[in-house]
């Protein structure tokens, strides 16, 4: 527990056999349940996972590959059937820095947000680790999502590094989330239109040599997503009833 909130984190997690042990051991003391979300992979990532042989780790395999998003929102469910009162995402790839973790975390145990996300683009660190491609495609989807989903402040939409509160998901209709690449972009209009207090921290970037994930595809689902984000909050701004004195 942290400040007396019990923790759970979810990995969602395809082929990643060769980071997801070092993920699941460079959890925090304070983290309650590991819920290490195997979307089907066709190598040892979920034997590898219960290997480790820690009572924290929970393993939770899908019979077939149903998407990041899908697995992310299995991973939410079972953090609720477990009493969590904060669930965090961290990716199976290694790709989150665990010492962020209490930073992600803190904003929602203490009431400060609904939802947190990290921020990379303001990390010192961000034009040496992030690739350039995707450090630009980042920015630019950023710009977009803040206008389409009505959240002025919001850097680094695409970020993964995220956590919400026991509330905030009940609140949210989970089978509704987009199960696949682009589900962050989908996920914060819903915030948006549920009315819940959304807010970012800085996190260290972590790459390990690969190119940009974000490819033509890619892309043209995000911008989907971003479209259908502001075609949604226009038509819920306008379908609520006007204030009365």
């Amino acid at each position: 527990m942290l400040e007396s909130a019990r923790i759970a984190v979810v990995v969602p997690a395809f082929n990643e056999a060769r980071w997801i042990v070092e993920t699941v051991e460079s959890m925090p003391a304070f983290v309650d349940h590991i819920l290490v979300v195997d979307d089907a992979s066709e190598d040892a990532t979920s034997a590898l996972a219960r290997g480790t042989g820690s009572a924290r780790v929970e393993g939770i395999r899908h019979a077939e590959n149903r998407g990041v998003g899908a697995a992310i929102v299995t991973g939410y469910r079972r953090a609720r059937a477990l009493g969590a009162d904060v669930v965090a995402v961290m990716a199976g790839d290694g790709q989150m820095d665990p010492v962020d973790l209490p930073a992600v975390v803190l904003p929602i145990i203490r009431g400060e947000a609904d939802y947190v996300k990290g921020n990379r683009l303001l990390h010192p660190a961000v034009f040496r680790a992030m690739p350039k491609a995707r450090l630009a495609g980042t920015a630019v989807l950023a710009w977009l999502t803040r206008r389409a989903a009505g959240l002025p402040s919001l850097g680094d939409s695409q970020c993964g590094y995220t956590a919400i509160s026991a509330g905030a998901i009940d609140a949210l209709d989970l089978d509704a989330i987009w199960p696949r690449y682009g589900y962050p972009n989908d996920l914060l209009g819903a915030l948006c239109r549920a009315r819940l207090r959304v807010g970012e921290v800085v996190v260290r970037p972590v790459y390990r040599g690969e190119a940009s994930g974000l490819r033509a595809h890619h892309l043209a689902t995000i911008g989907y997503l971003i479209g259908r984000v502001a075609y949604r909050r226009f038509t819920s701004s306008r379908s609520r009833p006007a204030p009365t004195d």
